[in-house]
C-alpha cells in the first residue's frame, strides 16, 4: 500500500532528481513529477521497483508534454500567421511603424490598452465601452487619455500644438 510517509520520504528523497530528468524534454518539469507521484499515490500497491518506475512515468510524462508544447506552439503559430495585425505594414503612407505601435500598445496597462482598442478600433463610444468593461464613460474616457499619453511617450511623440485664432485688435 502507498501511505502518505513513503510518497513523503519518495518527494523527499528524489523529486529535485527527477525535476532535473524531466526538465531534458519539457518546459513544466515540476508538472510531471508532480503527475507520477499521483499515480503513485492513486496506485494500489507500489510497483517493484519503486524508483525506476517513477523515473519512467516522468521520462514519458516529459516526453508527452513536450510534444504537446510543441504541437500547441505550432497551431498557434499558424494561427498568429492567419490573424490580421493591428496596424498596416511598415510602409504605411501615415509613417505609422507596425512593429512600433504594436510594442507600444502592449506595453500600456491592459485597462488602458482594451479602452483605445475597443474605441480607436472598435468605434465604442465610451458609454458603450463603460458598459462593457463596468464603470463609468467619464472613467473610460480618462482611461482613453492617459492611454493615448502613455503610447505617445512610448513612441516618442510630441503633442500637437493647438492651432491658436489670430489675435484681433481692440477699437481704442
Amino acid at each position: 500500500m502507498v501511505t502518505a510517509e513513503l510518497l513523503t520520504a519518495l518527494v523527499d528523497r528524489h523529486a529535485a532528481g527527477l525535476v532535473l530528468y524531466a526538465r531534458q524534454w519539457c518546459a513544466a518539469p515540476e508538472d510531471v513529477v508532480q503527475a507520477a507521484f499521483l499515480k503513485l499515490a492513486r496506485a494500489g500497491t507500489p510497483p517493484e521497483s519503486l524508483v525506476p518506475w517513477l523515473y519512467r512515468v516522468v521520462r514519458n510524462g516529459a516526453i508527452d508534454a513536450g510534444r504537446a508544447a510543441r504541437r500547441r506552439q505550432k497551431y498557434e503559430a499558424r494561427a498568429a500567421e492567419r490573424t490580421p495585425c493591428w496596424f498596416t505594414p511598415p510602409d504605411d503612407p501615415t509613417g505609422l511603424d507596425a512593429r512600433a505601435a504594436t510594442d507600444a500598445l502592449q506595453a500600456i496597462p491592459l485597462d488602458a490598452r482594451e479602452i483605445l482598442v475597443a474605441h480607436l478600433w472598435g468605434g465604442l463610444t465610451f458609454e458603450q465601452i463603460a458598459a462593457t468593461v463596468g464603470g463609468s464613460a467619464s472613467t473610460a474616457y480618462r482611461r482613453y487619455a492617459a492611454g493615448l499619453e502613455l503610447l505617445r511617450v512610448h513612441l516618442k511623440v510630441t503633442r500637437p500644438i493647438p492651432a491658436t485664432a489670430p489675435k484681433t485688435r481692440t477699437p481704442s
